[in-house]
């Protein structure tokens, strides 16, 4: 039987990339249904408008909007395939600012769901999906969160892993089994260290 994970993204997120290339790369072998929600780091971390943070994060929650129009259309297979593009874009060839209709007609979408980048309508179950991500970890955290359902039926999630590139696909699947183990386990809360790499985003999708 799979195993559904919910995985949830900004867009613009590096560190939220990098994992998203990992479990992607581990999901057919640990027999992964990868759900792609949204997050969206405007709403969570409120930069001024005057921030540079601000115009990115808000043309990446016109992003978010656009999968979930999608979603409602096309279902989740079509939203990993969105996000794919939405990241080969922005990470690999450090595009930004690009008309979204290019990257839905990039993967035989409908053009027409880039209007959604601009529709209101799809606020609402943008905020509900990412409150529920938010509601499992806590608000003190940011990209990524996974969820998954635990073996005695809970669903139980964390944020991260935060890597800096795709290990090997032993180690690959051994980081999941410990993310597994360690997500599980009702007394675990925390790992870290300073991060001193950036982010390494390995082949081109």
């Amino acid at each position: 039987m799979s195993t559904r994970v919910r995985f949830w993204v900004d867009p613009i997120c590096p560190w939220c990339w990098v994992t998203s290339q990992w479990i992607r790369s581990i999901a057919v072998e640990r027999d992964l249904e990868i759900v792609w929600e949204p997050i969206s780091l405007l709403i969570k971390n409120e930069p001024p408008a005057d921030s540079p943070f601000y115009e990115p994060l808000q043309w990446t929650y016109g992003l978010l909007r656009i999968m979930e129009s999608v979603r409602a259309a096309e279902g989740e297979a079509a939203v990993g395939e969105l996000y794919v593009e939405y990241g080969r874009r922005i990470h690999h060839e450090g595009d930004r600012m690009w008309d979204p209709a290019v990257a839905l007609e990039a993967i035989g979408l409908d053009a027409k769901h880039a209007s959604a980048a601009t529709d209101e309508q799809w606020d609402a179950t943008l905020r509900e999906r990412m409150a529920e991500g938010l509601a499992l970890v806590g608000a003190d955290v940011g990209t990524p969160i996974i969820a998954f359902t635990a073996a005695d039926g809970r669903e139980v999630a964390t944020f991260g892993p935060v890597i800096t590139k795709v290990p090997s696909p032993e180690r690959s699947l051994a980081l999941w089994d410990a993310f597994v183990t360690l997500t599980e386990l009702e007394e675990f809360w925390e790992l870290k260290r300073t991060r001193t790499k950036g982010p390494e985003f390995g082949d081109h999708p």
